[in-house]
């Protein structure tokens, strides 16, 4: 359902707007909703300071009630998922041309994952999809940082091996077949999942006080995203009789 069409103004649902009151606002031609722009002749409903018709009154009173079908809550978190991934790899890509962690980034990740998850239940939000959200776009953030932690292992372990290397003359023992393929890959996964869930507390907690930052950063894509999936602030009151105006002056 189009909102906005033929540029009218769109509801606002974070503020209440200040209005002339019902009674007033009604004439003897009705009243324009202002979803669908059909002209209303005999009640209507007052949302958020907009006049709005039966029919759109319902469909925007669902957007108050969050959805409880489990479907649903799959459907927005394999979204928001993806979304989460997609900014995982904005974000490590910006630490890794500039060298800086940009806030700005971390902002677009909280938005990501919040667009995907409304998307995904049609601009429906409830604390269920916040808190997915918020999950969502902290592991993105940890995610991103992996790579970057996984390079300064490989770098420190290299030097190490460099320096051992030198001390013995033996080679140092490799692998089996067997102990290789002891290795599954749900263990790398879950072993993946959870070190990308604590990295950026280490992060935060390994390089303070400029670790400080890096906690603003993530907590400000945090509250992005946490407010894009909450549930939509409707004030609804009516329905308001037309009120029978003036009849036209003669000519």
């Amino acid at each position: 359902m189009d909102s906005n069409p033929g540029g009218a103004a769109p509801l606002q649902f974070d503020t209440a707007v200040s209005t002339l009151t019902p009674s007033t606002a009604a004439t003897l031609q009705g009243v324009t909703c202002a979803v669908c722009q059909r002209t209303v002749s005999d009640e209507y409903f007052d949302v958020n300071g907009q006049s709005v018709c039966e029919g759109c009154r319902a469909e925007l009173e669902q957007l108050g009630r969050t959805p409880r079908s489990w479907a649903l809550f799959t459907k927005a978190g394999l979204f928001g998922l993806v979304a989460a991934i997609l900014g995982a790899i904005l974000y490590y890509a910006v630490i890794a041309i500039t060298n800086f962690e940009i806030g700005i980034v971390a902002i677009a990740i909280g938005f990501m994952v919040g667009w995907a998850i409304r998307k995904a239940t049609a601009s429906r939000g409830g604390r269920r999809f916040q808190v997915l959200a918020l999950v969502l776009t902290y592991w993105s953030v940890g995610l991103a940082y992996t790579p970057l932690a996984f390079q300064q292992i490989a770098g420190k372990n290299k030097n190490e091996q460099t320096q051992a290397a030198t001390q013995a003359s033996a080679p140092a023992a490799s692998e089996s077949p067997d102990e290789t393929a002891a290795v599954s890959i749900p263990m790398v996964l879950a072993f993946l999942v959870g070190f990308s869930l604590a990295l950026p507390v280490l992060v935060v907690f390994g390089s303070l006080p400029g670790g400080a930052l890096s906690a603003l950063i993530i907590a400000i894509g945090m509250r992005q995203a946490w407010q894009m999936t909450g549930v939509p602030t409707l004030q609804i009151s009516g329905p308001y009789r037309i009120a029978a105006g003036s009849p036209p002056p003669a000519v």
